[in-house]
């Protein structure tokens, strides 16, 4: 993907030059996703109001707002990808930036309604360095949340005045989301090697659904509400949805090489879980991965040292390059697909700019 950063002539520090140059800076990535949390993030804290009061302390603690018990807190609440597509997906068919909020919202619900389920299915004890919520509240509560949140996201839409059009967005996105669950789940139970080995080709469908489904759906929800036609907002979602696959990639690879305290997960988790990761199945259809795949395959969970060793085995193989080149080749797949559409020039430069920095999160 080319990169959207400005060409820039040395001008002297802190000459007038200078100034005038910072000031016609485009945004930055994390500006944009600031921008975006912050249009939306009234109108996020008034859905979560109306729910139960606490199924909504379960809601806040989650998003990052509170601590167990409701005491104010401000941790974390993540870089809100899917909120600022929302948005951008508004302001790049020339639509009012308010347009994409009730599209914002109602991704963000169903992302964290996804968490909270993915993180019991998966065992994951902890959720950007604290405990998960069905850690934190049990299990039942945490799934009680989920299901207020998924119901909260189809009412925000349908109360908007493309409702029919909007749930409709929002619903098949859900059920490509469940069927990539699915397949993620079920993958746990196939073998590394042999006949019945998840492909390169089935990973990737599983990703497009576990996680591109949502973010093609938060492009093209932002596009829909703010009236685009039907094809530009078809484009928006395939555009979504191979920036999904690639942040799937991304967070794989950061599932085994990424740094504790910027994941908030234990370091080589996905190994340790025997996840069925792209960076290790790379790696297994690579030659001379016999000591990976018997070291895979033992019946036993890999300890500290066996999941080290794994890691650098895989990385030997070219699995962790590999999914790094996969990665962006989606992204410049989604890049291909936004110039072929009409967009307004300055969204959609914002929108370049926040693929591009998730192009710089896989390496």
């Amino acid at each position: 993907m080319a990169s959207t950063a400005l060409h820039r002539s040395k001008v002297p520090s802190g000459s007038a030059g200078s100034t005038a140059a910072a000031a016609q800076l485009p945004p930055t990535a994390p500006q944009v996703l600031r921008r975006c949390r912050e249009l939306a993030a009234p109108a996020l804290s008034e859905a979560i109001d109306t729910l139960h009061p606490w199924v909504a302390e379960m809601a806040r603690y989650a998003l990052g707002r509170c601590e167990v018990g409701g005491a104010p807190a401000d941790h974390g609440q993540g870089k809100g990808v899917r909120q600022a597509l929302a948005v951008l997906g508004a302001e790049v068919v020339s639509g009012p930036s308010e347009a994409g909020v009730p599209g914002a919202v109602a991704v963000e619900l169903v992302h964290v309604f996804s968490l909270l389920h993915d993180d019991i299915m998966d065992g994951d004890a902890l959720r950007r360095g604290r405990p998960a919520v069905w850690k934190a509240y049990g299990t039942g509560p945490a799934v009680l949340a989920g299901d207020a949140l998924f119901a909260l996201a189809v009412e925000t839409v349908a109360t908007t005045s493309q409702a029919g059009l909007a749930v409709r967005q929002l619903t098949t996105a859900l059920g490509d989301l469940v069927r990539g669950q699915a397949d993620d789940l079920l993958f746990a139970d196939r073998p590394w090697t042999g006949s019945g080995a998840v492909g390169a080709g089935e990973y990737e469908t599983m990703a497009e659904g576990k996680t591109g489904a949502l973010l093609g759906c938060a492009l093209a929800l932002g596009a829909r509400l703010a009236g685009a036609p039907g094809p530009t907002v078809t484009v928006l979602d395939r555009a979504g949805r191979h920036l999904g696959v690639a942040f799937q990639i991304a967070d794989d690879v950061l599932g085994i090489w990424g740094d504790p305290s910027v994941t908030g997960k234990p370091v080589h988790g996905d190994l340790r879980q025997g996840k069925k990761t792209l960076p290790v199945l790379a790696a297994l259809a690579a030659p001379g991965c016999a000591e990976l795949a018997e070291l895979l395959g033992a019946s036993r969970s890999l300890d500290g040292a066996g999941a080290r060793r794994a890691a650098a085995l895989v990385e030997r193989a070219g699995g962790r390059a590999a999914a790094v080149r996969e990665a962006r080749r989606h992204l410049a797949a989604a890049d291909t697909l936004l110039a072929g559409v009409p967009l307004a020039q300055g969204p959609a430069a914002e929108l370049r700019t926040v693929l591009s920095a998730l192009a710089d999160r896989t390496v």
